[in-house]
């Protein structure tokens, strides 16, 4: 793969996949017009995942999927990240000719240990690139950050609470916080 030096489109970025110039074993993501190497998944991070999407599978509402890592079509921000989850308009069948975009897209979750900063900063991609509500679970502070659209800025739900699950502009359930954060193990 050649070395692109000025910022790509996300019709740019999939033409790419498509040609083969990206393979389907490339670990890199678009955001804001840069390839962008994946991070590495450590195990809390992966049962954090795991935990989340479980939590979240078990309270939408029917007409919505689950997405484990798969890509969120952003093209106002030049953007194709594949966040940790994400929760999808329709079935899986709807999705094999295009990614879900903005309208298609109700909730992106990305699980943080080792990479607040860069986490955090995802918050203006996905928001200003018209997904309604972005979850940060901090694996290191034990809590949810919740981003959205109309807020100020992130509201952080503890450990101990639950956190409104917003479909549309509704609140579908409630989930506990607690359950998509991985047991403390004690360090010997």
């Amino acid at each position: 793969m050649s070395t692109i030096t000025r910022s790509i489109t996300v019709e740019e970025y999939e033409k790419m996949i498509e040609d083969g110039a990206i393979g389907e074993d490339a670990r890199l993501e678009l955001i804001e017009g840069r390839l962008v190497p994946k991070m590495t998944k450590g195990r809390r991070h992966s049962a954090g995942s795991e935990l989340c999407w479980r939590a979240i599978d078990r309270v939408i509402p029917p007409g919505w999927h689950i997405r484990i890592e798969k890509p969120v079509r952003i093209p106002e921000r030049d953007s194709d990240p594949e966040p940790d989850v994400s929760v999808a308009r329709g079935g899986i069948n709807d999705y094999l000719e295009h990614d879900p975009g903005p309208d298609d897209v109700a909730l992106v979750v990305e699980v943080s240990d080792s990479t607040l900063a860069h986490d955090r900063a995802l918050a203006a991609t996905y928001l200003g690139g018209g997904i309604a509500v972005y979850w940060l679970v901090n694996l290191v502070d034990r809590r949810l950050e919740v981003y959205t659209a109309a807020g100020a800025g992130p509201v952080f739900v503890g450990e101990h609470d639950q956190a409104e699950l917003v479909i549309t502009g509704q609140v579908a359930d409630r989930i506990a916080v607690a359950g998509m954060l991985p047991r403390i193990v004690a360090s010997s």
